[in-house]
This record gives structure tokens, C-alpha cells and sequence, in this order.
């Protein structure tokens, strides 16, 4: 069952992608949970603290740079709707399985980019998910972003009033 989604989200990025926080590269050049290689992705929180728990997950915190963005994204899979869940042949157990590196690295594709693709080919927009970073409970959610841009049914701005991500005149 789709859901929309309309409020704040936050990212926290290396400091590499700094400067293209709408452009999912870094997922699609490595592959995520929720996105195969080849396909970008945004992974964006709904809260600031579960962003910074996403992006530093292993080791001691690094260099982070926080974004925050105003969504109004259409077409939502609710990955806490069980019953959808499973009409669409996943379950919580397999979302949180932590071993989905292994299976992409093995098979190319994990199972939890496989349901993504489906999901992306039905028409959903994004993924709304539980946080598995260490220390998120069940009310750290994320909306990971197949689709976005400046218009409906998937628009996602970046807040950056004061410019700060733009580089001055002659730097890139």
C-alpha cells in the first residue's frame, strides 16, 4: 500500500559529497541496502540523530557533513506495514539482515536490492524503513529515494538559504 510522505529529512554525508546532496551518487557507485549498483539513491532520515547514526555506523564518528531537505514524495512503500510486507514477499527479518554486502558481493545483487528493483518497477517513489544502525530503535525511520526532484509526485529541497554548499565564483 503506498503512503506519501510530507516534513523535514536529514542526511548525513561524507564530506566528499558535500557538494551534490541531491545526487545519490555514492550509493549508486557502491550499492546500498536499498538501492542495487548502478541505480542512485538517497538515503535520508527523519530525524537528525538517526541520519548521524546512518552515516557512522562502524568505528569512531568521521568527518560528516548534515543536510536537511523539505519532502513531499508520493507513492511511499510502508516497510512497517507487515501485511504489505509480505504481499510483496519480503519481511522484517530480511530487511534487517546484515549480511546483504555478502550477498551482493556473491550474487551479485543482495535480496533486499532484488525487492527494492521490485518496488522501483511498480512505481513506488521511495522506501520508508526502520533504522538498523546501532543504538536506532523502531522509531528511527528512513526514506530511502529511487525518485526525486523539484516537482510532484517526488519533490525533495535541499534547505541551504545562505548558499552554503554553492562554491564561490571560479572553485568547483
Amino acid at each position: 500500500m503506498a503512503v506519501s510522505y510530507r516534513g523535514p529529512l536529514y542526511r548525513a554525508l561524507n564530506p566528499i559529497y558535500a557538494r551534490e546532496p541531491l545526487s545519490g551518487r555514492g550509493a549508486e557507485l557502491y550499492g546500498g541496502r536499498f538501492n542495487p549498483k548502478g541505480v542512485p539513491a538517497l538515503y535520508a532520515s527523519l530525524s537528525v540523530l538517526t541520519a548521524l547514526r546512518e552515516a557512522n555506523q562502524v568505528g569512531h564518528l568521521q568527518p560528516t557533513t548534515l543536510v536537511s531537505y523539505q519532502a513531499e514524495i508520493e507513492n511511499v512503500f510502508d516497510a512497517g506495514d507487515a501485511a504489505a510486507l509480505a504481499a510483496a514477499g519480503m519481511d522484517a527479518e530480511h530487511l534487517h539482515d546484515a549480511g546483504w554486502r555478502d550477498q551482493m558481493k556473491a550474487d551479485g545483487e543482495a535480496r533486499t536490492q532484488r525487492f527494492a528493483r521490485r518496488l522501483m518497477a511498480e512505481g513506488y517513489n521511495s522506501l520508508m524503513v526502520r533504522s538498523f544502525a546501532p543504538g536506532a530503535g523502531p522509531g528511527d525511520l528512513n526514506l530511502v529515494l529511487w525518485r526525486w526532484g523539484d516537482a510532484a509526485p517526488a519533490r525533495l529541497t535541499l534547505i541551504d538559504d545562505e548558499h552554503r554548499l554553492t562554491p564561490p565564483p571560479g572553485q568547483s
